[in-house]
């Protein structure tokens, strides 16, 4: 199990650098970056506009997501 977890919190290291990253080169490279292949920006506005379309859903979504992400 501890092998697990160490996985999982390396992946998610990984993702909390990568994320910024392609956002970044998203903005400086327009809406399709080269080597990650997604409309990065899109996709966050998209996240960020649905879970502001639930209202206190959304918040308490969100706030899980920033309590997973700090763990």
């Amino acid at each position: 199990m501890d092998t697990v977890k160490s996985f999982l919190r390396g992946v998610m290291d990984v993702a909390l650098v990568i994320i910024p990253l392609s956002v970044v080169l998203g903005i400086i490279f327009g809406p399709s970056v080269p080597f990650i292949g997604t409309a990065v920006v899109d996709n966050i506005s998209a996240l960020v506009s649905s879970l502001g379309g639930n209202g206190l859903v959304g918040i308490i979504v969100l706030g899980i997501l920033y309590w997973l992400a700090r763990r």
